[in-house]
């Protein structure tokens, strides 16, 4: 497949799972907003390589086949933190966790607070319209950037946690920032020229 198809494939197949998420008291507004979600999911896929989005590819489709929706079992690994007695509760009804791909995930996660909270120091209008940064200011309804990758990242396969983590090194190794890019992603297609004119343009809102 072509890098574009990828991408779409990828997002059309995690769209299909996070619309029939069942939450308590019908569906969450969101669920009824593919415009966003594409343009969030789009934007941070865009940046991946091929290999690594068809390994993410297949692992959709295993889940598919196996019954399992992989955004519901995010929302529920994002609960130890969150909501950490109703977790012990779920916990042993999740897929077990590799160890040495949980590592991993430590690894990729602390790569991307790091990343996260260089922009936005640099950007605090737009830092101001995202999630908190760290687990520590979670609450509930209201989900840090770090609890809610690391909770995703573990509905991955061990092979595509390596895959992720090989980029990861490798952007750090070459002193590039995955959530500048993605964020650039964002405010593209959103109209902007580059993120220093959102963030004018949000910083005059404020």
């Amino acid at each position: 497949m072509e890098h574009k198809t990828l991408v779409d494939a990828v997002v059309t197949a995690e769209w299909e799972m996070f619309s029939n998420v069942q939450n308590v008291g019908g569906k969450a507004s969101c669920q009824m907003d593919p415009k966003t979600f594409r343009i969030m999911r789009s934007s941070q896929m865009d940046n991946w390589d091929d290999e690594l989005l068809g390994s993410y590819l297949e692992d959709l489709l295993n889940a598919r086949l196996e019954g399992r929706n992989l955004v519901t079992e995010k929302y529920a690994r994002m609960m130890e933190s969150t909501f950490p007695e109703e977790y012990a509760q779920l916990a042993d009804s999740l897929p077990p966790l590799d160890p040495e791909a949980m590592a991993q995930v430590d690894d990729i996660v602390a790569a991307h607070v790091a990343w996260k909270e260089d922009l936005d120091s640099r950007f605090p209008s737009l830092a101001d319209r995202g999630r908190p940064l760290r687990s520590r200011d979670d609450r509930p309804g209201w989900v840090s950037m770090e609890t809610y990758l690391r909770a995703e990242l573990r509905t991955y396969s061990p092979k595509t946690i390596a895959l992720y983590h090989r980029a990861t090194m490798e952007r750090l190794r070459k002193g590039e920032s995955e959530a500048e890019q993605n964020l650039l992603h964002q405010v593209r297609q959103y109209g902007f020229e580059d993120i220093e004119s959102a963030e004018k343009h949000f910083s005059a809102r404020r």
